[in-house]
């Protein structure tokens, strides 16, 4: 046997172990790439209109008004959004499961719409995409584990791919369809031509969404970008809850010092915090519609103090280095959002060819068994009458 027929041995085996999970998260894949855009449409209320130096509500009155609305389940934070935008106040827990958005006026606290998004169908389609629907404990696992053996499979499949002579009729065997071609011929085009075509966004798309589900990855990541800095475990920084509150408003005035700064395109996020220990969380996004590009900033609920905390997600995006930078970045880069519409466009044809090739391949393995399965008759010569 040869390699070149073990590779294909192990890539059909890879293919057939996989298949299934690959076109699911693909597909989930397609619709989620342009979830934020489809939106902006159907959700109007996420707009509202602008009133030149009006003053917006500090968010312990939103905050009390979005609390109304969810009866006995605390607000997590306020969301400032850009210029034109409205307040939105999340909710969220577990055991059991919830998760709503109220959506306020800024200027004057009118509730525009409070939103179940448990129910959302791109909530729904998300879960599929992380966890197969499953339990997440399950899903996450499996889905990681699915995608690195469909990586395996894309570089196998660049081995087999491989044209044996680099002449003209070989080049063109690997770089077009041929149409008018019998549809198995055709069909075995659609898997080797757009498969090669997409394999380096493809690849981009399997390491960064296995980075979220695969610790020794991650790590490793994180570990040859940074110089060889260990990957912390994410823990905001407690307060001291010994400390003697001195403001009875502290939440107010933490905005305060971000909201008198905050500009027509970024938007602000302020935590909520519910323990004593719990620490209030500030975020400025300099580029709404991506998550990179946010600064983090902690601060002690009782004294005002900021607090350090170690990792990525901490402190000013143009003071991290390269390797925080990178994996900040690293959500965006999934969703192709790190180049706007572009990055996304061809994030979402990646994605379809991803979930194309199982279906493709799976052709070209059941056509093939059927082959073999057919045995040719032999021809028996009648004897001539004498």
């Amino acid at each position: 046997m040869t390699v070149k027929q073990l590779v294909g041995k192990l890539h059909r085996w890879l293919g057939l172990a996989s298949g299934l999970l690959v076109f699911v998260v693909a597909i989930t894949g397609c619709i989620l790439a342009f979830e934020l855009e489809i939106k902006s449409i159907l959700r109007p209320f996420q707009y509202v209109e602008p009133v030149p130096n009006a003053t917006v509500l500090p968010p312990s009155r939103l905050k009390a008004i979005a609390e109304k609305q969810v009866p006995g389940k605390p607000a997590k934070g306020v969301n400032y959004g850009e210029w034109g935008r409205s307040v939105n106040v999340p909710f969220y827990g577990a055991d059991p499961d919830y998760y709503y958005q109220v959506y306020l006026n800024p200027y004057t606290g009118e509730v525009l719409k409070v939103v179940d998004e448990e129910g959302d169908f791109f909530h729904f389609i998300l879960h599929g995409h992380y966890y197969l629907w499953l339990p997440e404990e399950i899903g996450q696992p499996v889905v990681a584990y699915g995608t690195l053996l469909f990586t395996l499979m894309l570089i196998s499949g660049l081995v087999l791919w491989w044209p044996k002579k680099w002449n003209r009729a070989h080049r063109d065997k690997s770089f077009k369809i041929k149409w008018k071609a019998q549809w198995r011929r055709v069909n075995y085009d659609l898997h080797n031509v757009p498969g090669f075509y997409a394999l380096s966004f493809s690849l981009i798309l399997a390491i960064t969404g296995m980075i979220f589900g695969i610790e020794w990855l991650s790590n490793s990541i994180y570990w040859s970008t940074t110089g060889g800095k260990t990957l912390p475990v994410y823990q905001q920084p407690l307060s001291d809850s010994t400390a003697t509150p001195r403001f009875a408003d502290p939440v107010d005035r933490v905005w305060q010092r971000f909201y008198r700064h905050k500009t027509a395109t970024n938007s602000l996020y302020i935590s909520c915090p519910e323990l004593r220990s719990e620490s209030i969380a500030v975020s400025i996004n300099h580029r709404p519609g991506t998550y990179y590009k946010n600064d983090y900033y902690t601060f002690d609920r009782y004294t005002l103090k900021e607090l350090r905390g170690e990792g990525p997600y901490f402190g000013a995006y143009g003071k991290a280095d390269f390797g925080d930078k990178l994996r900040r970045m690293n959500y965006d880069i999934h969703v192709g959002a790190i180049l706007s519409w572009p990055g996304k466009i061809l994030a979402f044809c990646a994605s379809l060819v991803c979930a194309s090739l199982p279906v493709t391949g799976f052709i070209i393995w059941w056509g093939r068994r059927k082959k073999k399965a057919v045995k040719p008759q032999r021809r028996v010569s009648k004897p001539q009458a004498a």
